[in-house]
């Protein structure tokens, strides 16, 4: 029946009675696909015997009716798989369904800030939340780094001011989405914008030097870097000792509130101490941060008050992570080309 039909398409029709004829389309130019989704009379509830889409009656025969058919059939299944989506997204609620609250996160999001509240017999409905980053906890407990940093510190110092960044960026990016879709590093990179800082340039730099400042500490500390990092500070600063001396100097001397760094420096293949205010951080100058120290007050006030010596000679003899130091550089030679390795003499 196919290939009749077929046939009598491709062949113009010469019983037009004195009309121009035009040649109508051939059931070849059509896809498969067009054809999908044919039910058969039994599988059509929503027509009768006599109305059925069987390709058997013969009042059906015409390709053009057939057609339209099917693009009505076609048009039923997506309404219908458009409502069993929309069913699909709904939830139980006591005895009847109710609509799940909109939840939209584009990074990271973890668990909400929130609680649903009992109210009457049921829950009440979670509030509209849009979370562009997501607060990242230390990669140690609260109190794991105490005596030398107290749990107390962690809970104001990362509790409260780290999420208060992470809260208020999301809240710039919410209103303006040109953002979407940066990475924390380009993000950063981006809204320094060459030194003429956008609104949300703040915010994304605390983030992202907080984060840093965290994988900077493990419990307990390194007494000294091992391995290649030693031997790059000793060649860049000629001892550990001079290194720890110049890392002190430039945060007592750091004028108001900053951040002490240990940096590769791309261009001169080299390690350096650097300073820097409120709060930039060297991505933005294309420096590999290596390690990096918070003077903020919030860091230190609970614990040191205001003994900045105290607290930056603990930080270099008890907190430091020299692992991830190592790990660092480690990483920033695939950038970077520190020279040929030192090979030891069997």
């Amino acid at each position: 029946m196919w290939r009749s039909a077929a046939a009598s398409l491709s062949t113009p029709n010469p019983s037009a009675s004195g009309l121009i004829s035009r040649p109508r389309p051939t059931i070849s130019a059509l896809t498969e696909s067009s054809f999908h989704g044919i039910r058969p009379r039994h599988l059509c509830p929503t027509r009768s015997s006599s109305s059925c889409c069987s390709l058997s009656s013969t009042s059906h025969r015409s390709p053009v009716v057939m057609m339209a058919k099917r693009e009505q059939e076609m048009k039923e299944i997506v309404d219908l798989k458009g409502e069993l989506g929309s069913m699909r997204k709904r939830k139980r609620k006591g005895n009847g369904l109710s609509r799940a609250p909109n939840f939209v996160a584009y990074y990271g999001l973890k668990s909400p800030p929130y609680k649903l509240k009992q109210k009457g017999n049921g829950l009440s409905q979670a509030p509209n939340v849009v979370a562009y980053y997501g607060l990242k906890s230390p990669p140690y407990k609260l109190d794991a780094l105490e005596p030398y940093m107290s749990k107390r510190t962690l809970e104001i110092h990362w509790g409260e001011h780290h999420r208060g960044y992470v809260e208020t960026l999301n809240k710039h990016l919410g209103r303006n989405d040109v953002l979407y879709g940066y990475t924390m590093d380009e993000l950063v990179k981006v809204t320094y914008n060459n030194g003429n800082p956008m609104p949300e340039f703040n915010d994304a730099a605390q983030v992202w030097n907080h984060d840093f400042f965290w994988e900077s500490m493990q419990p307990g500390g390194e007494d000294s870097p091992k391995l290649g990092l030693l031997q790059q500070i000793d060649k860049d600063f000629g001892s550990f000792a001079n290194f720890k001396e110049k890392f002190a100097e430039a945060a007592l001397t750091l004028f108001g509130s900053g951040w002490v760094w240990l940096v590769l420096k791309r261009k001169d293949k080299r390690l350096e101490v650097v300073k820097t205010v409120n709060a930039i951080c060297p991505i933005v100058w294309d420096d590999i941060p290596i390690i990096c120290l918070d003077m903020w007050e919030h860091a230190y006030y609970l614990d040191f008050r205001n003994d900045k010596a105290e607290y930056v000679n603990t930080f270099m003899n008890h907190l430091v992570s020299w692992h991830a130091a190592t790990a660092r550089i480690a990483r920033a030679q695939a950038f970077v080309n520190l020279g040929e390795p030192k090979i030891p003499v069997a």
